[in-house]
């Protein structure tokens, strides 16, 4: 079990050489004789680290209640289902040769990504953000010499003093693109590549309930905060500090003509675009994928903070979710508290750990259960052709409008249940996570 300032050192290991804002609250251990200043998505980290299933469900279920992912790319984003990817034009084996060679040098370059490797390569990043003042930065190619050598030394595993003037900005840009073009597979992952597409979607419903055009830029927001959570550590360090470089090289625009969607440009096929694909085989979505990488670009100050419910459920998870309920929470609540983070009051829906006697009192089935809550959630959602339709559908199933019999059960692999196969079509995604008595 990783302890406590291992979560701290987590949360604040890249930015020990940059101004950094942070979010402190006070924390007692239990048993403890000393308190502890943590940082605010310390129970967040902690939840990841120690109890990983508990916080995947937690993560799944908010992402489901946002975008649309139909059995088969749900699979694929919970790693139950191998990613189907547009086909490519080109063939891949001599690609794929090349990287068990590569791998077997243990290098930095076409190596699977670590935090060693995001060490070596930090120092680009650290001299690049020392000159987001150079034109045409991450579009200029810069000296094949000088970045064979350069990529050969951080290969190698070498402290590297960019200072002395031996590379230009244009050659340490065009190698981190090159670094990143070489991964194994790209820093967003093959798994989540549907549900970037699906983010880039969601846009805002008019006064009759039709959606329009004009993209809805906070539940866009929400959904990418949801997604960054499952990446892989290392992929989500990196992409951290990788975002926050191109914010400020767009922010610098006025001189080094850079914007947001040129950098997208530039970075999309090294970052999200599936290994071995070209431009032909992607079709429609590539200014998808480039709008979707210059948001993640404007918004990465936001991208990385847990949202708010999230950061609420982990903390009552250790510490008794008493402390944070309001009035209103109490009011959507599904029961009492025993004080140990079972029940966690809140708008949104999320997982709820139960105890066995909970479990044993239950007087619906887990099927029934998921679909009410699923009721309730539709029934909150805004005013729309959609939410109609799905209304209907619910009230043609006797006895499954919600009461206030206690719901929300814990979601756990995603197990898909034969009943009601009329009320779940359409919204299969939510019920393909409901855990059935027995499984484990």
């Amino acid at each position: 079990m990783i302890g406590f300032s291992s979560f701290l050192y987590v949360i604040c290991v890249y930015s020990s050489n940059r101004a950094t804002k942070c979010s402190v609250f006070l924390y007692n251990e239990p048993n403890a004789s000393q308190s502890m200043i943590c940082h605010s998505e310390f129970f967040v980290e902690r939840l990841r680290y120690e109890k990983p299933q508990v916080f995947t469900d937690l993560v799944l279920s908010n992402i489901t209640r946002l975008i649309d992912l139909p059995g088969e790319e749900f699979a694929q984003l919970t790693g139950d289902s191998e990613p189907r990817l547009p086909s490519s034009s080109s063939n891949g084996f001599l690609r794929s040769f090349n990287f068990l060679k590569r791998k077997e040098k243990r290098v930095v370059f076409g190596a699977p990504l670590t935090e060693e490797g995001i060490a070596q390569i930090y120092q680009l990043i650290e001299f690049l953000f020392k000159n987001l003042h150079v034109e045409g930065l991450f579009r200029v190619p810069g000296n094949s010499l000088r970045q064979a050598a350069l990529k050969e030394m951080l290969n190698a595993g070498a402290d590297i003093d960019l200072e002395t003037g031996d590379f230009h900005p244009n050659d340490v840009a065009t190698l981190l693109k090159v670094f990143l073009g070489e991964l194994p597979e790209p820093l967003l992952t093959h798994r989540h590549y549907h549900a970037h597409l699906k983010i880039g979607e969601l846009t805002l419903f008019d006064d009759n309930g039709d959606k329009t055009n004009v993209p809805d830029k906070e539940r866009q927001i929400e959904s990418f905060q949801l997604l960054l959570m499952l990446l892989p550590p290392a992929n989500r360090s990196l992409l951290k500090l990788l975002l926050d470089l191109l914010h400020h090289t767009a922010r610098n625009q006025h001189a080094n003509k850079m914007s947001a969607i040129n950098l997208a440009t530039m970075f999309a096929p090294h970052i999200i675009w599936p290994k071995n694909m070209v431009a032909r085989d992607l079709q429609g979505d590539i200014e998808k994928l480039n709008n979707g990488v210059a948001f993640l670009i404007r918004h990465s100050q936001k991208l990385f903070k847990a949202p708010d419910y999230i950061k609420d459920y982990a903390k009552a998870h250790f510490l008794g979710s008493k402390a944070l309920q309001s009035n209103d929470d109490m009011l959507l609540g599904s029961g009492s508290d025993d004080g140990s983070g079972a029940a966690v009051a809140s708008a949104y829906p999320s997982p709820s750990v139960r105890s066995n006697t909970e479990k044993s009192s239950e007087s619906l089935s887990y099927t029934e259960t998921a679909l009410r809550e699923l009721y309730q959630q539709v029934n909150s959602m805004p005013e729309s052709a959609k939410k109609k339709k799905l209304i209907r559908k619910f009230e043609k199933q006797p006895g499954l409008t919600p009461s206030a019999e206690s719901r929300s059960p814990f979601t756990r692999r995603h197990q898909r249940s034969r009943s009601f196969s009329g009320i779940i079509k359409g919204f299969h995604y939510k019920i393909v996570a409901v855990r059935t008595p027995g499984s484990s």
